[in-house]
This record gives C-alpha cells, structure tokens and sequence, in this order.
C-alpha cells in the first residue's frame, strides 16, 4: 500500500514537473510575467465571483460569461458570502499612478484577477482566455501557475475598415470589433463614406441612402480593371444599426471613431444632391481606361477605385450647412470624443476655376487652393469643438496650415506625424509601410490586392514613436492603427485573411513595452495564436511559413545569388532551372537546396518545398535577365523613399525585372517629387550601346512615367558626359502600367555609367492628385 501511495505521488509530482513551466503563447506579451511549478485545474462547472461595483460587473459579467460557456459552465458565488471561488475579480489600487492596470495571479487557491478600473479586468479576460489549453475540446483544463502585472503602452490602439468600397454587415462589423477586443486594440475607426458609396443614414437627407448608398456596377480585376461586373452594389446602416453596433462595441471598451469624408472623396454625396458640387450640371467623369455601366448623365456614383475632381465646393454655403446637419445626427450616434473628417487626396481642380470658391478665397484673404482647404478644414473644426468633439483628419490637413486643435493622422510616412508632433498637435501613427493591412501579406501573391507588401515581421518591426521627436513631442503620439481599405476585399473571407496574423502582431507593438518585443519570441508563440483562429472558424494567411526567395549581389560582383528560405523546418527545399534563356534548351535538373544559389545567366527557376515525399504547392517561379549592369556596383545620388525602398540601389541592378506592376511594389525604387540619379561600375571599360529603363505608370496611385531618361559615362567615375536622353516612354502591359523608356546611342566604351531618370514633377491638373509630387518608380536598369 505504501509503494502504491509513493508510486502516485511520484506521478503527481511527475505531472507537476511537466506543467512547469509551459510555452505561454500571450499576444501580446504582458509588462510582467512570472511562472512557477504547478497547475490549477479548472473543471466543466467553474465558480466565479467578484466585488467590483454592480454597474461595472454586469456587462463584464455578461461578456465573460458568453466567452467562458463554449467550455465550461458558470455558476456565481456571490463575494459577500465568502465562499470559495475558482475565478474571483477584485478591484484594488495598483502602482501606476492612476494608470489603467490588471494583475492576474493562478496559484492552487484558484485564479484571481485584480485590476484598478473595469477596462482593464475586460483585458485581464483576454490574457486569461489565451491561457486555457485548447487541446482539449471538453473537460478539465491545466492553468499553470502564472502571476502576470500588465498594462497598455499606448492610450490609442486602433483598427480601421472601410465599408464604403465594399459593404459589410451588421453581423460582421460586430465580429470585426470582436476581433479587436482578443487583441486588446481600443478604437474602431469606420469609414463610412467615399466616391463608391456613402453607409450611414442620415434622416434629413434621405438621397444619401437612397442614391449615394448604391453604384451601378464595379470594374473587375484591379484598377483599371477588365471589364465592369454590371452589377448594382451598395448597402448602408440604418441610425437603428448604428446605435447596436456603438453599444455593441462599448461593452468590449471599444470606442467608435467614425469618419466622413470631406472634402474630397465626396462622389457618392454630390451624386444624391448634385448642388454640393461646385458645377452641379456636369456629368461625373471617370478614367476613360476604365468600362462605366448604366446611365452617364448628370452625378453617378463612382464604380472605379482612384481620386476624383469633383469634391464638395469650398465656396457655398449650403455645402458647410449640409455637412453641420450631417454631424447633428452623426454626434447623437456617436459619443466617441474624436470625429473623423477625411481631409486627405481632395484635388484643387474644380476650386480653381469655381467663381465661388475663388470669391471665398478673396473674402478670407486666402492665398491658393491650400489655404481654402484649411479654411474649409478649420471651420468644421470649430463646429466640432462648439459640440465638445475633437476633429481628425488625414495628414493632407497639414496643407495651408493645421487646424487649432486637430488631431493628424499619419498616412504617407510618418512626415506629417512628425511635423504636427512638432507643432504640439497630438498624432495617431499610421502610415502605409508597413500598417495597411490592403497590402499583401505574401511574397506569392495569390489574390488581387491594392498592390505592397507589408509581411507579418515589417508589421510587429515598426515603432510607433519616431526618432525624431524628442521626450516631450513624443508624448503627442498617442499610438497607432492599422488601415483595411477595402477596394478589392469584397467578403468577410477575405477582410480575415487580410488581417491574420498581422493583427496579433500589431497588437504587440501597441501593448507591450518596447523593451519586451523580440521577434524571435513572437515567431515562437504565433503558432499558439493560429490555433485559436482555427477554434473562432477564421480564415487566416500562412504566408510566415511559405517559401521566400531573396536576391542579393554575388562576390566580386559577377552575378546575383538567390536565397531560399523556408521557416516550415520539417520539409526541404528544391529548386531547378525550368527555362534557360541564353543557352541551347537543356533538360531541367532538379536540385535539393542547401546553399544560396549562384546565378550568372539569364534563365527562369523554380522552387517549391517538399514533406514526406509531398510537395507543399508552394511555388516560386523566378526570371531573371541579366545585362552587363547586372550585379555591379551601383550607387544612388538620393536614396528612394522609405515607403518603396525595394532592396536600396541593388534593386535596380538585381536581374528581376517586375512584371506584376503595384502588385510586386518590393521590387521597385519609389521616388517622390525627385529623380532617381544612378551611377553603375560597370567593373571594367566595356562597350555597350543601350540602356533600358523599366518603370511603371500608375496615375491613379499618383505614380507617372518618367518626364525623361539621361544616359551619362565616365572613364573615372567623377568627370560624366551626357551620350543621349529620351523621352519616349512605351507601356508594355495596360493592365499593370509596366513600361520602359529605352535610350539608343553609338557605342561607347568606358567603365562607368551614370543614368539620370527624370521624374514628372507635380502632378497635372484633373489628375488624381493634382498638384501634389508625382512618384517616380524604378524597377531595373539593363545596359546592352
């Protein structure tokens, strides 16, 4: 009997050992976490109590309890009966000087949560319910002993959806929230109107829904598209739905941040009352590259993705007393203290030329179009502050001067963050690269996609706080977001796919301590993360595992190199040479890959991995076209922007050349405002009679051939002669906007080359962002 009873204790002792000191997979990772021998068991009927005041626990009550009955059962202890409990809530003071906080704590006496305000008891949750194994479906489950302190880093953790490209239900949008709430974001950012279609209802104006809620087709394919679906599309939120969604998300601490744009992006408006625009009886015009459906005459909805001429007109009155009845309402459904006007890619166009805008431009002593968007900003600002609300907009708000009290959100890199930090003006962080969740997550894009690539590593690499902002600017930036436009993100699926695993990873970056982020952690506890999005019946990317390839300059410079890699560390990687494009056809030899690949000629490869004698279907086809600058020394006399940094100078001398246009934006120098001046050492004096410069063209992006191309040598490499410019820019895929500009000279021989490729300076009139830089995009420089 007694080796019987040493027997069970050597195995409870056994199983406590191996309960030790489990792999928590929290995301985010807590301020504090300390784990020691041992677990709690917690059974199918779980016993919950709490002494936070009644008001405060009846909705968290009600939210834990919805969470925790798809595993347990739950039954109330009340406090005062001071009865034991698995799961007790405790309100306390806790060191942070009044900031927002929880303690967890599992021990053997049971799971007690102690927070200091309800908000962070209702994260406190979250952390919790990442600590429940979900290896087992029913039954008891291991909580092993953990003591965990925790706070936000950021008071702004923010998410955005865009319901005017594409319409999404109420059910969903509420899913979406709950998607933020796992992940202990804050502020849901509802972008409810734009040119395709406006979604709230607004009961003095009832041809907004009626009209402006509907389009009458939508292109096919991305922009400029093949062809028009024909089909009419549109939706909108009733002031009842409204409401359900707001209380919906107040019960997660969410708050609601809705945005109406103005003034421009204002299509689907001044399609319901045509007198908002400043010449009211002209038809709405579209990219003539791009197929209309139905009716052209008089104000349409647009069906088209881009920027557009006709914005809310700056010099009527009726236009700022039509959006101070819009705000009425929108205030009596909103309680957020932050209203969202837009402000951003509005062309100056129409103001130019409209007698009114020009006669308010007089009145107020305005001195360009500029400065009558700031009026036009600051005056809805000071309707929204007579209201007790706090307006934001897009960083174009900067433009002619910032409003008083504004609040910028940072798009286009984080200039303008910085620049109104710097002007005390607090700033939510936001910019293109890496948090525009539209941008494709995978190398091997597998569906259409606005174009960039922002992976799930550039997404958790980013800080929000930049450099250049000392301690007190800092304190301005009140955190971050991450952006879903939804042009090509016509489903649920799809929104799903779009944000996992990039969202856990953002919720890193706003949560914990900087100091605490290790991305090789992260890479370790992600799995855990995908196993609950399998359990929610998500639809996530698995583009952290997939193939990835890499060209990098070869030694000596004499060629490139191609690296595989592949973080799936139970298959192997194969490649071979499917098309050899400089020699006689050979037989494709397949290869296993151990080291990086050597490359000195033109040919297409591909790589795929293989487990247990099955191959992944993980492809990557790769072309390369090698001219006699491939590989060599090349050297820029600006460097591009860091939105589009491709792999710095290399990019243009690395044998890819793009062919999916924005699709594939890693493979491209992006220029604003500036030429892209490269100088190439060719390695030895060489001969050589032409030089071709790959480019893109995608004026709906703001991205514009090239204005010329400069070819220059030297025998030195200091003193250049030009040899011969061109401008004849030529298109190779409509589809893309891939093109060249190829200049042609008598052979020269010298050892260096410099390439000047000129950008087109600002954008032109009734263009989508007129007036502003134009951007200037380089992908390869071939010379032959």
């Amino acid at each position: 009997m007694r080796s019987t009873i040493c027997l069970l204790l050597a195995i409870a002792f056994s199983l406590s050992v191996t309960a030790q000191s489990p792999q928590l997979n929290l995301i985010p990772w807590p301020v504090e976490v300390k784990q020691s021998p041992g677990i709690f068991l917690l059974k199918d009927q779980v016993a919950v109590s709490s002494d936070l005041p009644a008001g405060d626990w009846a909705p968290l009550f009600n939210y834990f309890r919805d969470e925790m009955k798809k595993l347990f059962r739950i039954i109330v202890v009340p406090a005062a009966m001071g009865k034991p409990a698995d799961i007790s809530f405790l309100m306390r003071r806790l060191p942070t000087s009044g900031k927002p906080a929880y303690k967890l704590s599992i021990n053997k006496n049971g799971i007690v949560i102690t927070s200091n305000f309800a908000e962070p008891a209702f994260q406190a949750m979250q952390t919790f319910f990442q600590l429940i194994p979900l290896d087992r479906a029913t039954g008891y489950k291991e909580m092993p002993f953990t003591e965990i302190f925790d706070y936000a880093r950021f008071a702004y953790r923010g998410l955005h959806l865009d319901v005017s490209r594409h319409f999404f239900p109420v059910d969903f949008v509420k899913k979406y929230i709950d998607y933020l709430a796992y992940h202990k974001l804050n502020t849901f950012h509802w972008h409810l109107t734009d040119d395709q279609g406006w979604r709230i209802e607004i009961k003095k104006y009832p041809k907004l829904t009626s009209v402006g809620a509907w389009r009458n087709g939508t292109i096919i394919g991305r922009y400029p598209g093949t062809g028009n679906d024909s089909l009419k599309y549109g939706g909108y939120y009733t002031q009842v739905e409204i409401k359900e969604i707001v209380a919906y998300a107040r019960a997660r601490f969410i708050t609601v941040i809705p945005e109406i744009e103005m003034p421009g992006h204002s299509s689907a408006a001044i399609a319901a009352y045509p007198e908002l625009s400043c010449f009211p009886n002209q038809q709405t015009a579209y990219p003539k590259q791009c197929v209309w459906s139905g009716p052209v005459a008089g104000k349409q909805v647009q069906q088209t993705w881009g920027v557009f001429d006709d914005v809310f007109c700056a010099g009527k009155e009726n236009t700022f007393n039509f959006l101070q009845d819009v705000m009425d309402e929108l205030l009596q459904l909103f309680p957020s203290t932050y209203i969202h006007v837009g402000g951003d890619e509005s062309p100056k166009a129409h103001w130019k030329i409209c007698p009114a805008c020009q006669q308010r431009m007089k009145d107020n002593n305005l001195k360009n179009e500029h400065e009558l968007q700031s009026y036009f900003i600051q005056r809805m600002e000071k309707y929204l502050n007579s209201k007790n609300r706090i307006l934001i907009g897009w960083d174009e708000i900067l433009e002619g001067g910032l409003a008083p009290k504004a609040v910028v959100m940072s798009w286009q890199g984080e200039k303008g963050g910085i620049e109104a930090a710097k002007l005390n003006h607090d700033v939510i962080m936001t910019p293109g690269s890496p948090v525009y969740f539209d941008h494709s997550q995978s190398e091997n894009e597998d569906s259409v996609t606005i174009g960039g690539y922002n992976s799930l590593g550039k997404v958790y690499a980013y800080e929000p706080v930049p450099a250049e902002l000392n301690e007190e600017q800092a304190k301005h930036v009140l955190g971050a977001q991450a952006n879903l436009w939804t042009e090509y993100i016509g489903n649920p699926g799809k929104v799903e796919y779009m944000l996992f695993p990039r969202l856990s990873a953002l919720s890193e970056v706003l949560w914990s301590p900087k100091e605490k982020r290790n991305w090789s952690d992260f890479e370790k506890r992600i799995p855990g993360m995908f196993k609950r999005y399998m359990r929610w019946g998500m639809n996530y990317s698995k583009a952290l595992f997939e193939l990835k390839a890499t060209v990098v300059p070869a030694e000596n410079n004499n060629g490139v190199v191609w690296k595989l890699e592949n973080k799936n560390k139970n298959s192997t990687i194969h490649y071979n040479k499917t098309i050899d494009l400089s020699d006689p056809p050979n037989p494709p030899a397949f290869h296993m890959y151990t080291t990086p690949v050597l490359i000195t000629k033109s040919g297409e490869y591909s790589a795929w991995s293989m487990e247990n004698g099955q191959s992944l279907k993980n492809n990557i086809i790769q072309r390369f076209s090698f001219s006699k600058a491939t590989g060599k020394k090349i050297s820029l006399a600006s460097p591009a922007s860091e939105n589009y940094p491709g792999d710095g100078a290399f990019t243009l001398v690395n044998a890819v050349i793009n062919e999916k246009g924005f699709a594939r934006t890693k493979e491209f120098l992006g220029f604003k405002g500036i030429d892209c001046e490269a100088v190439i050492e060719l390695g030895e004096v060489q001969s050589y009679h032409t030089v071709v410069v790959h480019t893109l063209s995608r004026q709906s992006s703001w991205i514009w051939e090239p204005a010329a191309a400069e070819v220059y040598t030297s025998k030195d490499g200091v003193s250049f002669e030009l040899i011969k410019s061109s401008t004849d820019f030529i298109i190779t895929n409509k589809q893309t906007g891939n093109g060249n500009i190829t200049v042609n000279f008598d052979a020269t021989n010298n050892r260096y080359l410099k390439v000047i490729v000129k950008n087109k300076g600002l954008i032109p009139a009734g263009n989508a962002g007129a007036g502003n830089k134009s951007w200037l995009f380089v992908d390869e420089l071939e010379v032959k």
